[in-house]
């Protein structure tokens, strides 16, 4: 009787290990998919930020003696060209709620490659400005809000974590592209360097967007029996979160005012205050200060609320242009500047992406993030040339201390959106 009992219960025992042992295999694949998407997102960042944005500020001045027009007006089609692209991210935000990241990447990269050859053959300045335009409306398919998107759909709950992984990544950015493209700049006509950056986008961006597309074929998230990522609750309730997006579109806006100003631009700007050839060697401290922080947000952020982090990205960008101002023309005063610059930056790319996500939830998250890229990119497209213009007309000083004032505003407005966390539920009835 005990055998027969025993006979009976082994067979049911060997299926339920199976049926474990094919879920941990299951998660470990799902883990292992998820960190191949990283870092194939990771690369196309790097290659996409630095071929778009970083190398501008190395390009624009061979640019602007090519096109016989004033450095402040190549930064002034810059801003332009950052404006249009605003204009374009809530409608690509739709197109990726609605057709998926990977295949809209995908086109994306396509089209960057595209784009930056009509620059490198533009023949006269405004075709040129039309051709940056380009770039930027092609930029909003590949860049941050369209990744991180990427990673909400395919990694569901894991979304957050896997957000800060790929900041880690493509916070290498700079550090590649500014001393990359003052090399090729050494070397080559500007225009063949846009071409090399063109092939790059195509070359190895497209693959990759491709690969990503059809390994994780797009479900809507929370479509019922759509085999979609989980769904992510909103922590607001629905009758504060237009005030509290409100809020957190001016933040992130007002804040990117301050840093495009300064990372369009930083070599320029350090080398306006004096340090000469210094600027560019401290501007490559950058890049590692965002990676720096990255890490430390990883290993101790998970436990902080994202709101806490934006509070911290917001101030600390502050300090640094404080720093900076009080101590130029000092090496050392630069220095501190670019790592508590990069510290912000650093942060800002994460909680671009997890704030949002933790405040209104994962439902038409791609759709948000382009509305709130507009609101962004709509202040932010005003910073170069305006910064470029204050640097001639009132000096670097002053213009610095400009910035303070509106990334301190970013900061308030984010800490009315703490103000609207804590109101009690009960008194919205």
């Amino acid at each position: 009787m005990l055998r027969a009992e025993g006979g009976h219960r082994r067979p049911h025992t060997r299926r339920r290990v199976l049926r474990v042992s094919v879920g941990v295999m299951a998660g470990r694949d799902d883990r292992a998919g998820q960190v191949a998407l990283v870092w194939m997102l990771g690369a196309t960042q790097i290659i996409g930020y630095g071929t778009t944005y970083y190398a501008f500020a190395i390009l624009a001045g061979a640019i602007a003696d090519h096109v016989g027009w004033p450095v402040s007006w190549i930064f002034g089609a810059l801003s332009l060209a950052l404006l249009v692209g605003g204009f374009a991210a809530p409608r690509v935000g739709r197109m990726i709620d609605r057709h998926g990241a990977g295949p809209v990447m995908a086109a994306g990269s396509l089209a960057t490659a595209a784009a930056l050859v009509v620059v490198a053959l533009a023949p006269s300045g405004p075709l040129l400005v039309a051709a940056l335009c380009l770039v930027q409306i092609a930029a909003t398919l590949v860049l941050y809000d369209a990744a991180f998107a990427a990673i909400v759909q395919i990694c569901g709950p894991a979304g957050r974590l896997r957000i800060t992984h790929l900041t880690l990544i493509a916070g290498f950015a700079s550090t590649l592209f500014w001393p990359l493209t003052a090399w090729l700049s050494a070397q080559l006509e500007w225009r063949t360097v846009f071409l090399l950056f063109a092939a790059l986008n195509a070359l190895v961006c497209l693959p990759l967007h491709l690969l990503i597309a059809r390994r994780h074929p797009f479900r809507p998230v929370g479509r019922p029996g759509g085999g979609g990522a989980v769904v992510t609750e909103a922590e607001l309730p629905e009758a504060l979160a237009a005030r509290a997006m409100v809020l957190v579109a001016l933040g992130f806006a007002l804040s990117g005012f301050l840093l495009s100003a300064l990372l369009a631009q930083m070599v320029p700007a350090l080398q306006a205050i004096g340090l000469g050839a210094s600027a560019l060697l401290v501007s490559t401290l950058f890049g590692p200060a965002q990676v720096l922080v990255r890490f430390v947000n990883m290993a101790a952020g998970s436990r902080q609320h994202p709101l806490t982090i934006t509070l911290i990205a917001m101030a600390l960008p502050l300090l640094a242009v404080l720093i900076l101002t009080a101590s130029a023309p000092s090496v050392l005063g630069a220095a501190v500047f670019a790592v508590l610059l990069g510290f912000g930056s650093g942060l800002k790319s994460i909680v671009q992406g997890s704030l949002p996500l933790a405040l209104f939830g994962s439902a038409s998250y791609g759709a948000r993030l382009g509305r709130l890229a507009f609101v962004r990119q709509f202040l932010a497209a005003m910073a170069p040339f305006g910064f470029a213009l204050g640097i001639e007309r009132a000096g670097a000083g002053m213009s610095l201390l400009v910035l303070v004032l509106v990334g301190a505003g970013g900061l308030l407005c984010f800490v009315a959106v703490g103000r609207l966390r804590r109101v009690p539920v009960e008194t919205l009835a």
